[in-house]
């Protein structure tokens, strides 16, 4: 969409009064969700003919897997509409479901917004809220409780983004960057340098907006991105924190001066493969990255997690209705990529940012290629050829990739020079400074 229709289609604004926050404040533990937009809810039948970036297999509908000798069979009864499960280091795609389906995203289009707007900002900076930060704020939207006329930390900002998923926290960062017009412009411009054709960027925090759509493919772009960022790493593996609340007089006794403390409240990570749930632990060796629910998305969620020294990102869009349906399926695949390794050819490949692949290659590898095999009901796929964050701003260097037709020449994969420092859940994080 061109930027100035993007520009005009805005939803209506949404007055966000201290009495309301304060209402979303007392409700953080509550499940979080959205109001319908005003997009309609996708046909269920992928296009015949998606992006292949990546690979020509990742363009085919329909499940994508090159098994080898003794490879597990991938998981059954897999719902979703797309998914994908992919090699975070090498960039290896394991296996795939109508990976480049574009869809709407819901509020895990928040980690292309943390990947453009977190490193502009020091997160010890703070920020006076004004009224005017929540212009445009959908109704329904979650919230984390931020108020107007209060100031807190961007570090304060970022975990309301991430463990409550605020749209008003989002809002608020939007604002310190000149507003949502330009961080939307912002964040497109980032998706493309990411190689990431599917998105479609309308509303910085993923709330339903027509024409606003990205896929399995381009999210797992977002993620592996993002856990570049040591701060992102800290803040989508935060399980709690205490968050900044209202200011309370405490009356002094004895003729002394009465004084003002901050009150704080707790708010919880909305990643239940993080936390757990009544019917569902927490996954082993999780880590994040970003769920996401609107009505018209139904429930998205990305994640990496990593054991015996292999890291893995599933993207899981819109599955069946059901309780925790998205993380036990997500948890399904994860389940099995671990299994899979070394047992299966990769269907495709995670593209490097443009940034990175224009960089000066090292020596180009070999990548064997392998035909995919359709999974019942789906239709046959074609023959394919088949990264991540370092402490302290580790080196990506990007690698060339041969072999196989679906790849052009040229073609790119990247990978760091140390594994991932991938943080172990973070119980608690406390709030920022107290500022008036």
């Amino acid at each position: 969409m061109p930027n100035s229709s993007r520009r005009s289609v805005r939803r209506p604004a949404l007055a966000v009064s201290a009495f309301a926050l304060s209402c979303a404040a007392a409700l953080t533990t509550a499940p979080l969700a959205y109001a319908k937009g005003p997009s309609s809810t996708p046909t269920p039948t992928p296009p015949a003919g998606m992006s292949t970036v990546g690979g020509d297999q990742l363009g085919a509908p329909g499940t994508q897997v090159s098994p080898l000798g003794g490879a597990p069979a991938l998981p059954d009864k897999l719902t979703a509409r797309s998914w994908i499960v992919a090699d975070a280091e090498s960039g290896q795609v394991l296996a795939a479901h109508n990976a480049h389906w574009k869809l709407p995203p819901a509020s895990t289009l928040k980690m292309l917004f943390a990947d453009t707007l977190l490193p502009k900002f020091d997160k010890t900076q703070t920020h006076k809220v004004a009224v005017s930060d929540f212009d445009g704020v959908g109704a329904g939207s979650s919230l984390v409780g931020l108020k107007e006329n209060l100031t807190y930390t961007v570090k304060d900002l970022w975990l309301g983004v991430f463990l409550r998923s605020g749209n008003d926290a989002v809002h608020v960062l939007s604002a310190m960057n000149g507003g949502v017009d330009a961080t939307v412009l912002e964040m497109q411009a980032k998706a493309k340098d990411l190689q990431a054709g599917d998105t479609e960027v309308i509303s910085p925090d993923g709330y339903d907006m027509p024409g606003q759509v990205s896929s399995a493919y381009d999210l797992t772009l977002f993620a592996r991105s993002g856990l570049q960022n040591e701060d992102f790493r800290a803040y989508c593996s935060t399980v709690r924190s205490s968050f900044p609340g209202e200011w309370r007089t405490i009356k002094a006794k004895g003729g002394k001066k009465a004084t003002k403390k901050r009150e704080t409240f707790e708010i919880q990570n909305t990643d239940r493969l993080l936390t757990g749930d009544y019917d569902l632990p927490s996954y082993q060796g999780i880590a994040g990255v970003k769920n996401g629910y609107t009505s018209n998305a139904g429930n998205t969620y990305t994640g990496v997690a990593q054991r015996d020294g292999r890291t893995l990102l599933v993207t899981v869009m819109h599955p069946a209705d059901g309780h925790n349906m998205v993380y036990k399926e997500a948890a399904k695949l994860l389940d099995w990529g671990f299994q899979a390794d070394g047992k299966v050819t990769p269907v495709g490949v995670l593209v490097p940012p443009k940034s990175v692949a224009t960089a000066s290659p090292a020596a180009p590898p070999s990548a064997s290629t392998g035909t995919g095999t359709a999974q019942a009901g789906n239709p046959a796929a074609p023959t394919s050829a088949s990264a991540a964050p370092s402490s302290g701003g580790g080196v990506w260097t990007a690698i060339a990739v041969t072999g196989g037709s679906a790849l052009a020449v040229g073609a790119v994969a990247f990978f760091v020079r140390k594994r991932w420092p991938l943080p172990k859940r973070t119980t608690t994080v406390e709030a920022g400074a107290d500022q008036s």
